[in-house]
């Protein structure tokens, strides 16, 4: 009887947290009121030179395996703090002071879509003059044929290699933060 009622209280806590729309956010990720306008401009050549003392850090948003509309806006935030954001197959990138980093990737979710998709999260450490890449996607999931389909953020490290190949292929994103 002690132990059904555990359950009930525990499973009572987690429902009451999702029927809020409450949600605990990575330390690596700014705070979620943050939101930004993007603008994205094919064609513009990669820069690729970190500033003196720092390194290079480039954020992809590969949307390829998303298939609803409209495409996402991805927010990237760094040490807890939003740096910026994409839309759809888009990249930006900034400066970073060499030492340990933390990023995070969230998609800004429309009004009335529901609350945000888990964070994904990587860290890494940067050194003085190297550049970096990151490739964030949101992955679709059907776990059976009788659950709905739903999408995770994924955001992982990629080689200079992939990094610049994808980055000639998107769009480059500008962004202001929404007042």
């Amino acid at each position: 009887m002690k132990t059904t009622l555990l359950i009930f209280l525990m499973a009572s806590a987690v429902l009451a947290q999702a029927q809020t729309g409450e949600k605990r956010a990575a330390p690596s990720c700014g705070p979620d009121r943050v939101k930004f306008n993007v603008k994205t401009e094919k064609g513009r050549p990669l820069v690729g030179q970190p500033d003196a003392g720092r390194a290079l850090v480039y954020f992809l948003e590969d949307d390829s395996e998303y298939r609803a509309y409209p495409k996402p806006t991805t927010r990237l935030g760094v040490d807890g703090e939003w740096v910026g954001a994409t839309h759809g197959n888009s990249y930006f990138y900034l400066s970073v002071d060499p030492g340990e980093h933390s990023l995070c990737a969230r998609e800004q979710r429309l009004v009335g879509l529901g609350p945000p998709l888990a964070d994904a999260t990587a860290d890494f450490k940067a050194e003085a003059g190297v550049t970096y890449y990151f490739k964030a996607m949101l992955i679709m999931k059907n776990p059976t044929p009788l659950t709905p389909r739903y999408y995770i953020m994924k955001l992982e490290p990629v080689d200079s290699d992939e990094g610049q190949i994808l980055a000639r292929q998107y769009a480059f994103s500008t962004f202001q933060q929404k007042k």
